[in-house]
């Protein structure tokens, strides 16, 4: 089940595309903006290429006319070799990416080692997207983080382009799906005063544009930029805004409580957005995030969309279900380092199999177990999945309620609730727990033919050398065998409608 194509947001830009000035590198190309921003240099005619920490067979499927290069922004000898004979790089590494101790230091450190990587490479160019505000207030951790990488890149002896912006609207970006998610699923609107704090949010379409503009336009060597949409709107007036939007009516309270970081987690309750995320943007809202100047617009020549217009795409992109890249591509931060299914050496493996024969067809069954979690649900005992994805957000874990990119579509590294697709082929599906685990654990659909028969089987693997872990494993066996054979007659009972 593959994505057929994705909407460019650069075809309409009139500026020229220096092709032959070499080798574009996009860092960060698995996350939200790199993943929009791949397709749209591609289809400029660049030679791009990509730096991932692990290679993956859908990294090709998706962009085949793009060089995939593996590198970890830590090892400076593995940038060395991603930066070789590049031009320009798109700095798109930040903290959220690089876990929860790394606001500081380390983020730091990355800047530091790429900075150096691309003066021994004679890397030409540099541009990096960063956070908007000002820069002389008390900014939040995070946007002091995505400040201080921007001074240290600026440092090196390239040209450097810096892009400020604020909350970035899009469907599947973490920023709009919590103000859905708050808009929908709290009860009162609560307004707490830091809701009165100005901001300049902008649509991942003008970001895109954006970013593929100042590669186009020298006169953008050196710069910083701030880049923002057509409206400057409180956080309450931006609630307020996808409340009326979706229809909604609700009432409002002044809410005394104003920490910001313990009401970001709070709203995690309430949003597909783990507490990490949303505790660090709950905080930068303190923060007035509005451009200084923009004079961007007068050079990358581009109408930004207002709010509404923001609101109003990223919508339609969902119900059309073409949501190309999404947050949780890149969350958690380790998801893409974590040990794979086929690379376990010893035998503390242990197993649940069940399976059926149906005369239903191989690709029926395929469509059908490929739909399941996300809004539709688990098909069968949809509570207990539910259970232990709120057991799993009350010990901070991410919780069930990451949902899925798409309804009808998968590709590897996608989530589904509190899994993430670690391998999926015409005939399988395999998934791999990110929550909190004393073990770990893998669930397998697969289907071959037997018999001039479609054979249906789930087996749920665990992992573990804890003898703790182990005794947690038989405690629970008999309900997780009694949950996955039901779980298989409703797959197949659901590939016949």
């Amino acid at each position: 089940m593959k994505d057929t194509g994705e909407l460019l947001f650069s075809e309409d830009l009139e500026t020229i595309p220096q092709t032959g000035k070499g080798i574009i590198l996009v860092t960060g190309a698995t996350g939200y903006i790199g993943g929009r921003l791949v397709p749209e240099l591609i289809s400029r005619g660049y030679k791009v290429r990509i730096m991932v920490r692990v290679a993956s067979p859908e990294q090709e499927f998706r962009w085949p006319d793009a060089e995939i290069v593996v590198a970890d922004a830590r090892d400076i000898e593995s940038l060395k070799r991603a930066l070789e004979n590049v031009y320009a790089a798109y700095y798109l590494i930040h903290s959220l990416l690089l876990g929860k101790m790394n606001f500081g230091s380390i983020d730091l450190k990355v800047a530091q080692n790429f900075c150096k990587a691309a003066e021994e490479q004679k890397v030409s160019r540099i541009i990096y997207l960063s956070g908007l505000g000002n820069v002389h207030s008390n900014l939040s951790q995070h946007l002091s983080s995505r400040t201080k990488v921007a001074e240290e890149l600026s440092k090196g002896k390239y040209i450097t382009t810096v892009l400020r912006a604020a909350i970035i609207i899009g469907s599947g970006s973490s920023s709009y799906e919590i103000l859905k998610d708050l808009s929908s699923n709290l009860p009162i609107l609560f307004v707490p005063k830091w809701a009165k704090t100005k901001c300049q949010p902008i649509a991942i379409r003008d970001v895109i544009k954006y970013l593929v503009g100042v590669l186009e336009h020298d006169e953008t060597e050196n710069k910083y930029y701030d880049i923002g949409g057509r409206d400057i709107l409180s956080y309450e007036e931006m609630m307020r805004t996808m409340i009326f939007m979706l229809g909604k009516k609700k009432l409002s309270i002044k809410f005394p409580l104003s920490n910001t970081k313990l009401l970001g987690y709070l709203a995690s309750y309430f949003t597909s957005v783990p507490s990490p995320i949303t505790k660090c943007l709950f905080e930068g809202c303190k923060n007035e995030v509005v451009c200084k100047d923009q004079s961007i617009r007068n050079i990358v020549e581009n109408n930004p969309l207002s709010y509404k217009e923001a609101i109003l795409g990223a919508l339609s992109r969902e119900e059309q279900d073409k949501i190309y890249t999404r947050w949780s591509d890149a969350y958690p931060p380790a998801h893409d380092l974590a040990i794979k299914l086929k690379e376990l050496k010893d035998s503390s493996t242990f197993k649940i199999r069940h399976a059926l024969l149906t005369k239903e067809s191989p690709m029926a069954i395929y469509h059908s177990f490929c739909k399941i979690g996300g809004k539709e649900g688990w098909i069968s005992y949809n509570w207990a999945w539910k259970f232990r994805g709120i057991i799993d957000k009350y010990i901070f874990g991410i919780g069930s309620s990451r949902g899925r990119r798409s309804r009808k579509s998968l590709r590897i590294n996608d989530v589904i609730d509190y899994w993430r697709v670690e391998d999926l082929k015409d005939d399988r599906l395999l998934l791999r727990a990110e929550m909190k685990l004393s073990g770990k654990v893998w669930l397998e659909f697969s289907t071959h033919i037997k018999h001039n028969l479609t054979n249906v089987s789930v087996i749920a693997y665990f992992h573990t050398n804890s003898a703790v872990s182990y005794f947690y494993w038989h405690l629970l066996k008999p309900f997780h065998s009694f949950v996955l054979k039901d779980l298989v007659k409703q797959i197949v009972k659901r590939s016949s409608i």
